[in-house]
C-alpha cells in the first residue's frame, strides 16, 4: 500500500519568490510590418507578460503576474505585427461610472508611430457602448494622455481605484503617477 498521502501532488512545486521577466522581448518580426490592432487571445500572455514587466523593472508601470493577466485576457486589446504582439492596452471596469485605461505598452521598436493611440481608441468606443462616461488614468506619460483628452485632478477624486488597488500597492506611500480623466 502506498504510504505517500496528503501532499504528494506537491512534491514538484517550487515555492520560489515571483520574479517577473525584466528582458524586452526580441522581434523576429521588422519595425516596418503593417500593423493591426485586435482583441487579445490566451495565446498572446506571455508576450503581453514580457512586454509589461520590462516596462515595470524600468519603474514605469506596475508589474501583472501571468495569472492576473489570464484572468483579464477581455479587457485587452493588442497592437500586432507579422504575427507578433508588439503592444497592448486594456479597459479595466471600475465602478458603474468609471473605467479605467491600463497597461498601456509598445515595444520600443514600434513607438512614435501613434500605435499607442490606435489601441486606446478602440477602448474609447468601447467605453461609450458599456455606458461608462469617464474614463482614468494613472499614468507617468502625461503629454500623451492630454492629446487623447485627459486632463489632471486630484488623486482622491477617484476612491473607488483607492479603494480597490491603490491601498494594496506597493507604491502606495510614494505613488508618483498622476490621475487623469477624460469624459466621454
Amino acid at each position: 500500500m502506498n504510504e505517500k498521502r496528503g501532499f504528494s501532488f506537491m512534491e514538484n512545486v517550487s515555492f520560489a519568490p515571483y520574479t517577473p521577466p525584466t528582458d524586452l522581448p526580441v522581434l523576429k518580426v521588422s519595425a516596418n510590418a503593417a500593423l493591426r490592432i485586435r482583441r487579445a487571445r490566451v495565446d498572446d500572455i506571455p508576450r503581453l507578460y514580457h512586454l509589461i514587466n520590462y516596462y515595470a523593472a524600468r519603474g514605469d508601470m506596475l508589474p501583472k503576474t501571468l495569472d492576473l493577466l489570464y484572468n483579464r485576457v477581455r479587457e485587452f486589446h493588442v497592437a500586432e505585427a507579422g504575427g507578433e504582439v508588439v503592444g497592448c492596452a486594456a479597459l479595466k471596469i471600475t465602478w458603474h461610472d468609471l473605467a479605467e485605461i491600463v497597461s498601456v505598452v509598445i515595444h520600443p521598436d514600434f513607438q512614435g508611430r501613434g500605435l499607442g493611440r490606435h489601441l486606446i481608441e478602440p477602448l474609447f468606443d468601447e467605453a461609450r457602448d458599456l455606458g461608462i462616461p469617464t474614463l482614468f488614468v494613472l499614468t507617468l506619460q502625461v503629454g500623451f494622455f492630454s492629446r487623447l483628452g485627459f486632463r489632471e485632478v486630484p488623486r482622491l477624486r477617484l476612491p473607488h481605484k483607492i479603494w480597490q488597488d491603490c491601498s494594496m500597492c506597493f507604491k502606495r506611500d510614494r505613488c508618483d503617477e498622476i490621475a487623469m480623466v477624460r469624459d466621454m
